[in-house]
């Protein structure tokens, strides 16, 4: 799922973004709701509208960027008061501010409010964050359950429980017990290493529903989303695609380009050889370099539809190997080709 903090995934359109397959996108509730404001989104007719995009949109509930970015932040039953990292403004969300804001930007698939504990942490810390985040669940459940449900889109769980084994298998089952319409694994991807990381999917994902989606939280780079699904995770977002874009860095299945190198200034081949992407089918690595190179935005669009279309289509890829059974072979075929670090 691309990642459209502002209301949109940077440097691409949703026509773009449609021709390159993408089903759902991400909005940022903390984001929207700071800038320029839900009711603002709600009075032009919902977030769906106010974008351009009328595909599914996923938002989530606020509560990382509350606790990673947020000034003067203090934590209570009722929520989180903080300082919004623009203009310093006293604010508190909490689950039913968050359900609120959520379904003003009227958005398919919303999260419950969690806190995201900070790595490393104690065990007790961590299992304090996890009952105030089970708590906080409890109640969004409860209020969204008053919603007429014509109104009412998809509510996700959100597993939480740091690197601990027992949190994150408590936190599982308690959310299973509540009842969602699916689940996410939270509190990954915040400092830990990859064995940790895996541990912690592989601690809850076992215990999770395999009627509903199972959704792994800003993940990640493609050997991990390849892994994660191995481990029967179905959703992910991450920045990673338009993120490294914008400092010149290409996809492959080989592993990444950076199209600053000067080895690319003469390359007449595209980013990818067999890549289908806008980008690929017409230009060279040669002239994206030069683009880079010469601060174009253009460059940077490029190589962010070939990153998109990319993670779009290895998904694809992925889920057609899943339905044709060799999935085990193309998770050995792409692990083994793809190398963790820049190629020439």
């Amino acid at each position: 799922m691309p990642v459209g903090t502002q209301g949109t995934v940077k440097g691409v359109s949703p026509d773009e973004l449609e021709q390159l397959g993408a089903q759902v996108i991400l909005g940022n509730t903390y984001h929207l709701h700071v800038r320029p404001g839900e009711k603002l989104i709600a009075r032009q007719g919902g977030l769906h509208q106010f974008i351009g995009w009328h595909r599914p949109i996923l938002t989530d509930s606020g509560g990382f960027q509350v606790f990673s970015l947020a000034k003067l932040r203090k934590i209570t039953e009722e929520g989180v008061h903080f300082q919004n990292h623009l203009d310093g403004t006293p604010t508190l969300i909490g689950p039913e501010r968050s359900m609120e804001i959520q379904r003003d930007l009227d958005s398919d698939i919303v999260m419950a409010f969690d806190e995201c504990p900070a790595h490393p942490c104690t065990h007790e810390d961590a299992e304090r964050s996890l009952n105030l985040t089970l708590r906080w669940a409890a109640r969004c459940k409860a209020w969204w359950n008053q919603e007429k449900e014509e109104n009412r889109p998809l509510l996700f769980g959100i597993v939480q429980g740091s690197t601990y084994p027992d949190l994150r298998e408590r936190s599982a089952n308690s959310l299973v017990e509540l009842g969602f319409d699916g689940y996410a694994i939270g509190g990954v991807s915040v400092g830990e290493s990859e064995a940790e990381m895996m541990q912690a999917v592989e601690c809850a994902e076992t215990l999770l529903p395999s009627d509903r989606a199972r959704y792994a939280m800003g993940l990640g780079t493609p050997p991990q989303m390849i892994e994660m699904i191995a481990r029967g995770i179905d959703m992910f977002d991450c920045v990673l695609p338009t993120r490294i874009a914008r400092n010149g860095t290409a996809f492959t299945r080989r592993g990444t380009l950076s199209l600053k190198n000067a080895c690319f200034a003469e390359d007449p081949k595209p980013l990818e050889e067999d890549c289908e992407c806008y980008a690929c089918r017409n230009f060279s690595r040669a002239y994206v370099r030069h683009l880079i190179k010469a601060n174009e935005i253009l460059g940077l669009r490029l190589v962010t539809i070939h990153n998109l279309h990319f993670y779009l289509n290895l998904l694809r890829l992925t889920r057609v190997a899943i339905l044709d059974g060799r999935f085990a072979k193309f998770r050995s075929d792409f692990m083994s080709n793809y190398r963790p670090h820049d190629i020439e």
